[in-house]
């Protein structure tokens, strides 16, 4: 065993499996918090991409997760607990999980927002889990950043890196289970 501790070849391996093990523990220390951080986050977009913050008050209603870490060497995992708004009020928490396989390597944290176009496509989405197929993309927010963001199956999704150092952030096969508020 102390051999595989200390083959370089097996130390990316072992490290994205602390991240991901790290990432997947219990919601944030409190539900404030967690709420505190979206609120947060939500400021934060607002102000650095006026057209994307138009959607906070015209989508029916949103999920953003502030903290999202995904880490990977060949086989990738990402997770994040996030609160979900429906007409500026908080209805519930969520947790995303998300695994893939391909060439990458690396670790970063981002923000993830989803924005619902309609009633229908929000109640789908707090009927318990819910998934982002692989073809789903991500719109992500940059420096430079202007344009509109387009609903697909009136879902769209927005990211904004926070930190790290990955190619690239796929949202396909995500993974998220919803909790109403008071449960």
């Amino acid at each position: 065993m102390m051999n595989l501790l200390t083959n370089n070849m097996y130390k990316p391996l072992f490290a994205l499996v602390f991240l991901v093990l790290a990432s997947c523990g219990t919601m944030k220390n409190t539900e404030e918090d967690l709420v505190a951080d979206a609120q947060e986050e939500r400021a934060n977009i607002t102000e650095r991409y006026p057209s994307v913050g138009e959607l906070f008050n015209s989508a029916a209603g949103y999920a953003i997760f502030p903290n999202v870490g995904k880490g990977a060497y060949v086989i990738g995992g990402a997770s994040g607990n996030g609160v979900v708004y429906e007409n500026g009020n908080v209805t519930g928490y969520a947790d995303l999980k998300q695994v893939d396989i391909g060439l990458q390597v690396g670790g970063k944290a981002f923000v993830e927002v989803l924005f619902f176009e309609t009633e229908e496509a929000l109640e789908e989405f707090k009927q318990g889990t819910y998934e982002l197929d692989a073809s789903a993309s991500a719109v992500i927010l940059d420096k430079g950043f202007s344009r509109g963001i387009d609903f697909t199956d009136g879902v769209a999704v927005a990211t904004m890196p926070k930190g790290g150092a990955m190619a690239g952030i796929s949202v396909g096969g995500q993974r998220f289970t919803f909790q109403p508020v008071n449960q």
